[in-house]
């Protein structure tokens, strides 16, 4: 069975760094909390179905997006007060003018366990494309410049010696469209996403992002200036998330509840990650796409500066910002500093 909601509650507002006597309180306090319908978000649908957000104190509305900088700049401008999704230029240049600040992490990739996919389109796999160095000159799809796609695919050239052309289409729908039709050539995306991809038969797996980039910093937490200079407010945030992602950790990637503890979050996730379809039609791909979340909002800092130094040698962001200016550590611990 899944870890049982008192078991859960014992352990909210573990921040890492922190471990508190009791759980952090917010004093009823409402929020929205910006997500994608990705496995890697699976902690905000855990907190809000297992109640860790009620015993926090906070009352929480999810706002859907389908790309990372529009999350950005939702926070900014208020009308989201904290989400989860990887770093991009946009997200970076919020931060130098006092807007926004990453405070956590949220997903890595990890030796051993499948993680971001460099998928390829059919067209291109009959071409003879079969491994990311074949890919010079052609087509790689991302949301938008300076996203984490756009650092992912110019990180494999680098290391392969190749070009590519990227090609922005916005949103995650629009790219799957585009691969499967071969009006790209290549991509990257998350396991959950891949599988199914893969499993069409119009998308080849060619490679793993965890190749070019052990350790990689997928997603991050972050939240507003304001808020995440609130203890009480983000303290209680944290763990709620943090006291899920010991459940899904400890479901999918442990099998502490066995299969029937698997089903059981499976049915949980779909309604969020696959809306569209039935338990039994989202359980392949959820159970496929399982990456171990970083426990305790663990930040890869030493990941998180390669990002920064990328998006500044790009000439995305400006070249005097700094990691300080981005990330706020007091609430985690960190790798690689």
């Amino acid at each position: 069975m899944i870890m049982t909601r008192r078991h859960a509650i014992g352990v909210i507002g573990a921040a890492a760094g922190a471990a508190l006597a009791t759980p952090a309180i917010a004093q009823g306090r409402t929020i929205r909390v910006g997500a994608l319908r990705f496995t890697s978000h699976a902690a905000t649908f855990i907190a809000l179905e297992r109640g860790l957000f009620d015993e926090a104190g906070l009352t929480v509305e999810p706002v859907f997006f389908e790309a990372a900088q529009p999350m950005a700049v939702a926070i900014a401008s208020g009308d989201v007060d904290y989400a989860m999704t990887a770093i991009s230029g946009g997200l970076v240049s919020l931060a130098e003018k006092g807007a926004i600040k990453v405070f956590g992490g949220a997903l890595s990739e990890e030796k051993g366990i499948p993680g971001q996919a460099i998928l390829v389109s059919d067209a291109a796999y009959q071409a003879g494309v079969t491994a990311p160095g074949m890919l010079d000159g052609r087509r790689f799809g991302m949301t938008t410049a300076g996203s984490s796609f756009h650092y992912m695919g110019s990180k494999i050239a680098q290391a392969e010696g190749i070009g590519l052309e990227f090609v922005p289409l916005q949103k995650v729908g629009a790219i799957i469209g585009a691969l499967k039709t071969g009006q790209v050539d290549g991509w990257t995306i998350v396991p959950h996403i891949a599988s199914g991809l893969v499993a069409s038969g119009e998308v080849h797996r060619v490679g793993e992002v965890a190749e070019y980039l052990p350790g990689y910093q997928v997603t991050t937490i972050f939240g507003s200036t304001v808020n995440v200079a609130d203890r009480e407010l983000t303290t209680a945030y944290l763990g709620a998330m943090n006291a899920a992602t010991s459940i899904y950790n400890s479901t999918m990637i442990d099998r502490a509840g066995g299969e029937e503890g698997v089903a059981e979050m499976v049915a949980l996730l779909q309604p969020y990650v696959y809306p569209d379809r039935t338990v039994k039609e989202a359980a392949p791909p959820i159970i496929q796409g399982t990456m171990r979340l970083n426990e305790g909002a663990a930040l890869n800092v030493a990941s998180v500066r390669d990002q920064l130094e990328w998006f500044q040698s790009e000439g995305l962001i400006d070249s005097a910002i700094t990691l300080e200016q981005l990330i706020d550590t007091s609430y985690v611990e960190t790798v690689g500093s």
